[in-house]
């Protein structure tokens, strides 16, 4: 198959011209009138170059514009050629790589950042919410026959727990459990759990003690 590269390059020559010739005339450089000449529309900046050079070539070699492009088309090999060519394309991959590179550095800063608040305010959720506390034993409005109760509950590992305004010890599960003296009739017993942020946590359980324990 003729290439159109090879007809214009018959045409320069039967003309006496150079190639240098040829690019002082049409400002085409030299590279890229001998890319078209060995047909390597590879070396060329973008389709629409490749085209503009040929057409402007075979104009100023007083060749048919038309027969010409024609066999440019015929033998170039747009899907081939848009693998490697256009510049343009080259940079919106290089664009959406650093695109794509910007958004990756974004989220680990913005999880790195996440991470350290997040463990700031575990560190001191307790300046910011006040203990727990749970009373297992005894149960509301309970009613007991007995001198003594057992009060057993949980709370924060690190709290200080009060049972009627007295300390007591705190296991590292924050379990706590303290056998009181009780008196016939209504009781109430209260709990207290406080963190060292001054946060407190009160709650109460009413009960019955009856006599003849």
């Amino acid at each position: 198959m003729i290439r159109a590269g090879q007809k214009l390059e018959e045409a320069r020559l039967q003309k006496n011209l150079s190639l240098a010739d040829v690019s002082q005339s049409t400002k085409i450089k030299v590279g890229f009138l001998d890319a078209i000449e060995k047909g390597e529309y590879e070396r060329l900046p973008s389709v629409a170059y490749a085209q503009g050079f040929v057409r402007n070539y075979a104009r100023f070699l007083n060749m048919p514009e038309k027969e010409t492009l024609a066999l440019f088309r015929r033998e170039f090999d747009e899907e081939k050629t848009l693998r490697v060519l256009p510049q343009g394309f080259a940079k919106t991959k290089e664009f959406s790589l650093s695109r794509f590179k910007s958004k990756q550095t974004l989220f680990l800063v913005s999880l790195v950042f996440l991470i350290l608040v997040g463990y700031i305010l575990f560190q001191y959720r307790g300046a910011l919410i006040s203990p727990s506390l749970y009373i297992i034993s005894p149960k509301e409005n309970a009613v007991i026959s007995s001198s003594v109760v057992t009060v057993i509950g949980k709370t924060d590992p690190n709290s200080t727990v009060y049972i009627n305004k007295d300390l007591i010890s705190v296991d590292q599960g924050g379990n706590f459990e303290k056998t009181i003296n009780v008196f016939p009739g209504k009781t109430t017993i209260i709990v207290k759990a406080a963190n060292k942020f001054g946060k407190e946590t009160v709650l109460q359980r009413d009960i019955e003690i009856k006599p003849g324990y």
